[in-house]
């Protein structure tokens, strides 16, 4: 029979018992912890930051190295690579994980300097200094060469020799440095630091000649590699022999198997330049007289058109004045007409202004006859009468019976004179 869970029993809840082991795990392992294992399910992240699991082939832990920390790892962390690290045991409540914070990581047991220097190799490669994405362009015509390199030595002279042969018309700017020994790595970064904030030159060729591994080493070195990724102009890198290949080849915009070879690629051959000028200037020249013979065909036919139609036009005009001198008479026949145009004209206008006259007469005639058929006048002259107040009002005109009174005064006018009257009755007709 399965125990029940008693109510009475005190209970703790999750955050108090991540506290707890949180507090444990403190006490435990004040300090950090040195272990040897070997490195499994090894991811990084775009942050930079590594996660990986510690193992020893019986347990397993999670574990992480952030970014500030495995910058300074000179080793290629993957997977089944056996590493001595420096960690935290660190115990993250929210999602309840125990977790490793790596500090620092070696490879167990010690390396040669080749295995170091492939461990460096790979941690370049890996943050993409080695990409030809963000690898530059060398200038088609620098006016400016920048060598950085040691002022003694055949290396600078053969350069020299190359670059005055090739390309005379570039200025050379010097930045000495040491190129071997343990002040080389140093002053090789401090002259490349120089050309780059001067930003005078077009064009940088780093290197030395060849030599043992040893001797190479200053350009192996991780804080010129860096220096180098960040350098503003186009840099060839000139490091040794054929057979040898630094660092900074493959961190470099371009590599050069020699000094001599990269004074080669960094310029451009003058006497093929003016080669290749003479050819242009031959083509433009040949271009030029086909143009101008197509030209002077093109302003022969223009002329030869210009003065046939010229000519034509000449004529045309010639015919056109012969025919108007044709129809041109003399002055004094051209004024007899004229004169007899006015004169004919005139009758006719004459003509039309007595007639004019003669249809408004009959107009008027017409017009009065009707005026006096009209007028009171004409009442008047068959014996009617026109009755009028005789009072001096304005509205003198009597239209009813009801205009007057008895006893107003009348003036009655006829057709030879006036009657002044009195009103002694008023009769009105029955409606």
């Amino acid at each position: 029979m399965s125990e029940q869970v008693s109510q009475a029993e005190n209970a703790l809840t999750v955050s108090s018992l991540a506290a707890l082991l949180t507090q444990a795990l403190t006490e435990f392992f004040p300090r950090a912890v040195i272990l040897d294992a070997e490195i499994s399910n090894f991811k990084t992240y775009p942050s930079g930051h590594w996660y990986f699991s510690l193992t020893d082939g019986e347990a397993s832990l999670s574990a992480v190295m952030f970014k500030g920390a495995n910058r300074l790892v000179r080793l290629v962390a993957r997977d089944g690579l056996k590493v001595r690290v420096r960690c935290e045991v660190n115990f993250y409540p929210p999602n309840g994980r125990l977790q490793l914070i790596v500090k620092n990581m070696a490879e167990a047991g010690v390396g040669d300097q080749k295995a170091k220097l492939d461990a460096l190799k790979a941690k370049l490669v890996a943050e993409g200094l080695t990409d030809l994405a963000r690898k530059q362009s060398l200038p088609t015509m620098p006016r400016c060469i920048g060598l950085i390199t040691s002022p003694k030595g055949a290396v600078i002279r053969d350069m020299l020799t190359i670059l005055d042969k090739r390309w005379p018309i570039a200025n050379i700017r010097f930045y000495s440095a040491a190129v071997q020994g343990e002040t080389a790595p140093e002053e090789l970064v401090s002259a490349l630091r120089r050309a780059s904030e001067e930003g005078i030159a077009d064009v940088l060729i780093i290197g030395r000649g060849g030599g043992a591994s040893e001797d190479l080493s200053a350009f192996n070195d991780e804080q010129l590699c860096r220096t180098l990724a960040n350098c503003q102009i186009p840099v060839i890198s000139a490091v040794g022999h054929e057979t040898d290949t630094g660092l900074t080849d493959l961190i470099a915009d371009v590599r050069a198997a020699t000094p001599s070879q990269a004074a080669e690629l960094a310029t451009p051959d003058v006497f093929d330049i003016t080669r290749r000028l003479h050819q242009y200037q031959d083509r433009l020249v040949s271009r030029a007289d086909t143009l101008i013979s197509l030209a002077q065909q093109r302003l022969e036919l223009l002329t030869h058109r210009l003065s046939s139609g010229v000519t034509q036009h000449t004529n045309q005009s010639r015919d056109r004045l012969r025919q108007l001198e044709r129809k041109l008479v003399p002055p004094t026949e051209y004024i007899a007409l004229k004169r007899h145009d006015v004169r004919s004209i005139q009758s006719r206008l004459q003509q039309a202004a007595d007639q004019r006259i003669k249809h408004t007469k009959i107009a008027l005639a017409h017009l009065s006859a009707q005026l006096d058929t009209l007028s009171p006048l004409a009442t008047l002259s068959r014996g009617y009468g026109i009755v009028l107040k005789g009072d001096t009002q304005v509205d003198r005109s009597i239209g009813s019976v009801g205009d007057v009174t008895e006893q107003s005064p009348v003036e009655i006018r006829l057709k030879d004179g006036r009657l002044n009257a009195t009103v002694t009755q008023i009769m009105k007709d029955p409606t």
